[in-house]
């Protein structure tokens, strides 16, 4: 798959030419990965492969998917971490193509930098070598945990 040319200004539709040793996963919809300028060590963003802006935006099949890739790999970043919270955000301002900030927070962020205010340490503590060097087993972690039978069934 590959960013549409209508789309070849967005900067999510650009990661398609990202770096393999910066992805968890890609399958046909959905891809996880550090991402260049969030490249905080613990941070991943989980985006549609397709250009849709908004989680309106999204096909069924998207849809019917993406609670699942988020749960796999939300677990995923939380166990390969040992982070107590593990935020999932979606904003969609400044890059208008769907897509989900996974960030770790671990027990060394100061309360002032924790919720919402976490988004400070995306300059405080942007690391590119610490983030990708964590990739290898949140993919590990990932493709265990996204295995049929990973989590158990509601009756």
């Amino acid at each position: 798959m590959s960013a549409s040319s209508d789309h070849a200004d967005c900067f999510m539709c650009g990661l398609e030419q990202n770096e393999d040793s910066a992805v968890v996963f890609r399958d046909p919809l959905w891809s996880g990965e550090v991402v260049p300028g969030y490249d905080v060590p613990g941070w991943f963003v989980l985006r549609a492969r397709r250009h849709a802006e908004r989680i309106t935006g999204l096909d069924e099949a998207e849809l019917a998917s993406f609670a699942r890739r988020t749960r796999d790999l939300v677990a995923a970043v939380t166990e390969v971490t040992g982070a107590p919270a593990t935020y999932l955000m979606v904003f969609g301002e400044n890059h208008p193509h769907f897509h989900v900030l996974v960030t770790a927070r671990g027990e060394h962020v100061p309360a002032g930098r924790r919720n919402g205010n976490i988004l400070r340490l995306r300059t405080e503590h942007a690391d590119p070598e610490a983030a990708a060097r964590l990739v290898p087993a949140v993919r590990r972690a990932y493709e265990r945990l996204a295995g049929e039978g990973a989590y158990p069934q509601s009756a």
